[in-house]
């Protein structure tokens, strides 16, 4: 009973999570923005240090370097410039920037720790409202926009045609990744929320025959690693996200490996 009462409201989290991670991580893969989240992620840590120079809430600098980061991203489209180099960019810059404040501040540096592979354990019930309504917005702005998102990751030229606005459609999505990285935050930490993302939606890949059966792969698999990680986490004494992100992992190699047996023996 104690297991399940220190379990419970991390649990509960991750399969609130999973809602938007599906998804996201979907159209990840299809428009091949998987770079996207590191980039992200890279920035989270230089937010987290601002937070911590300013006294501020650690999700205010986060939310604030991730918004910014999209209006840059935003801002540099340009067919001369390709989006992997851009976001390579982004990538180093804000990395550096992040380590070298935070090497300015060595109050910072304990907390730092659980910022960059998070602790989902650290969460009680009192945080899930917050989460509850932050995941159901992202997910209704992407059920709001899922048409576009998919007629674009299919094939940009014809949803231009159609009247979809790339751009306008581009924002929408980087923003709402910007908001699962705040949210994923404390969960899995800066270093491994692209993990959370990319994992369960390449496993799902090797199952789905529809963009909507990948999303729904996805969820599955995503939530069996959160359920697995969150146990073997407790179970094995070990950081949470790790073990989170290493069950998913284990997963999509024991997908692969049985998917090429199969076929080999066909």
């Amino acid at each position: 009973m104690d297991y399940i009462n220190l379990l419970a409201p991390a649990w509960s989290m991750g399969a609130l999570l999973v809602l938007l991670t599906a998804p996201l991580g979907c159209l990840m893969l299809w428009r091949r923005m998987a770079f996207f989240a590191d980039t992200l992620a890279h920035g989270t840590l230089l937010g987290v240090a601002i937070a911590g120079l300013l006294a501020l809430p650690f999700w205010v600098g986060v939310l604030s370097v991730s918004g910014l980061l999209v209006l840059i991203l935003w801002g540099f489209q340009d067919r001369r410039l390709p989006m992997d180099a851009l976001l390579a960019l982004c990538s180093s810059a804000l990395l550096c920037s992040g380590l070298l404040l935070v090497n300015q501040l060595p109050a910072l540096r304990p907390e730092l720790i659980g910022y960059l592979f998070g602790d989902l354990l650290a969460l009680n019930w009192t945080d899930l409202p917050a989460l509850l309504v932050a995941i159901l917005l992202g997910v209704g702005i992407l059920a709001w926009n899922w048409r576009a998102q998919l007629r674009l990751a299919i094939d940009p030229d014809m949803a231009a045609s159609e009247g979809i606005h790339p751009s306008r459609q581009r924002l929408i999505f980087m923003l709402v990744l910007a908001l699962f990285t705040v949210l994923a935050l404390k969960a899995v930490g800066t270093l491994l929320m692209g993990a959370l993302l990319i994992i369960p939606a390449l496993t799902a890949r090797l199952w789905a025959r529809s963009p909507r059966q990948m999303v729904l792969w996805a969820f599955i698999f995503a939530q069996i690693g959160i359920a697995g990680g969150l146990w073997g986490s407790v179970w094995l004494n070990v950081a949470t996200g790790a073990t989170i992100v290493l069950t998913m992992t284990l997963l999509f190699m024991l997908t692969f490996v049985w998917q090429r047996m199969t076929q080999l023996r066909s």
